[in-house]
């Protein structure tokens, strides 16, 4: 069974930087594509940034240059750093990997 635990989240002032991990625990050999997603209070829920196994990565206009997905597979972690945050930014994140999704975690950006 695969559990995918998110954690980073917390309470930035515009313009700010926050990094977020997400380690993937269970019975697997590799990391596959993992994607991380948001969900803004009252918003449909929308992706944000996929790394590929191959560490190809691609991200929404949103974010692009911006934000910047990476894995470590040595930790089973899959990382987004997120710079110039705005409060727009403001959402729960949550990562996935195939059909398995963690709970998510809280970043706030406000002054």
């Amino acid at each position: 069974q695969v559990r995918l635990v998110e954690s980073g989240g917390d309470l930035v002032q515009p313009g700010g930087s926050l990094r977020l991990s997400c380690t993937v625990f269970g019975s697997i050999s590799s990391i596959d594509a993992v994607a991380w997603y948001r969900q803004a209070p009252g918003k449909q829920r929308e992706w944000v940034a996929t790394v590929i196994y191959s560490d190809r990565s691609i991200y929404a206009d949103s974010v692009k240059g911006r934000f910047t997905i990476s894995r470590d597979n040595a930790k089973n972690t899959v990382y987004l750093q997120m710079n110039s945050l705005k409060p727009e930014d403001t959402a729960v994140y949550s990562c996935r990997m195939k059909s398995n999704w963690g709970l998510g975690t809280l970043v706030t950006v406000s002054s």
